[in-house]
């Protein structure tokens, strides 16, 4: 009989931030798969946990993948963890997860801390609907041509971003989500230098500017989404001005007018043909 794989959320920063039911699992599992055992270390040290550990970091999630199916076919349970919040979530155990999926192994989620919703929570803004997009990117090319397909996207936006990176990831979101879009910046979440600042992209980009030096730890970045216009016998020419607009940030005229005709919901090839004239 194949074992149990347990998807184990664990605290983003603060310790106490962790289930019952979390502790029990950890406790009684066959083995700890952990994305950086050295990291999870500290955590079940605190809580008095010792497990045979195997580690799945980025780079041999592949490898380690299959040494986990492996245990998990021998009939023993395995309690996924990453280094923090809800593992497969912009994470490598996502590779472990799908394997034992098609492995017909039990999958079975602790839930726990996430950053993602913590930082959509203490935002302000909308949580009727939010699309996570995690990390964008590292190259600039890449990562505005990302942010020009999310130009009209309505619902709001959630992504993570590494310190060394902020300032040039803002930077590009002004440029092409617009400069008075509502956003969030939440840095540090459960830990002691936990911050959340609130303002327009171009406040927030100022904010962090000046305090450059500053800048360390995690990041969650949360922004409005685009808000629609009215519909009316103009929309049209609207969505036109759109297309011209994502052009002119550098968008070829067939990906603008794919982003714009499905936000918009018209003709893709009514709009590319107005969009020539």
């Amino acid at each position: 009989m194949k074992g149990v794989l347990y998807l184990v959320s664990t605290p983003i920063g603060n310790l106490e931030d962790i289930t019952l039911r979390a502790l029990k699992v950890l406790e009684e599992a066959d083995v700890i798969a952990a994305e950086d055992t050295r990291h999870s270390l500290k955590l079940l040290t605190h809580y008095g946990i010792k497990k045979p550990l195997i580690s799945y970091w980025s780079g041999r999630e592949k490898i380690r993948a299959e040494e986990i199916i492996s245990r998990l076919k021998e009939g023993r349970s395995v309690a996924l963890i990453s280094d923090a919040g809800t593992p497969g979530i912009s994470d490598p155990g996502a590779v472990v997860v799908r394997r034992a999926i098609e492995e017909g192994v039990q999958v079975v989620p602790i839930p726990g801390p996430s950053a993602l919703l913590a930082a959509l929570s203490v935002s302000g803004l909308s949580t009727e609907g939010f699309t996570f997009i995690g990390f964008l990117p590292p190259k600039k090319g890449e990562r505005v041509k990302t942010l020009m397909e999310l130009a009209l996207e309505p619902r709001t936006l959630i992504f993570y971003e590494a310190p060394h990176r902020l300032l040039e990831t803002l930077a590009d979101m002004e440029e092409t989500l617009g400069a008075d879009r509502n956003s969030a910046v939440v840095k540090e979440l459960t830990k002691l230098h936990e911050e959340a600042a609130r303002g327009t992209l171009t406040e927030v980009l100022d904010k962090f500017s000046e305090e450059e030096k500053g800048i360390a730890g995690e990041y969650v970045i949360v922004i409005e989404g685009k808000k629609k216009g009215e519909k009316g016998a103009d929309v049209l020419e609207e969505a036109l001005l759109e297309v011209k607009s994502l052009m002119k940030k550098g968008l070829g005229r067939k990906e603008a007018v794919r982003t714009v005709s499905e936000h918009y919901g018209i003709s893709k090839k009514e709009l590319y043909a107005r969009s020539l004239e």
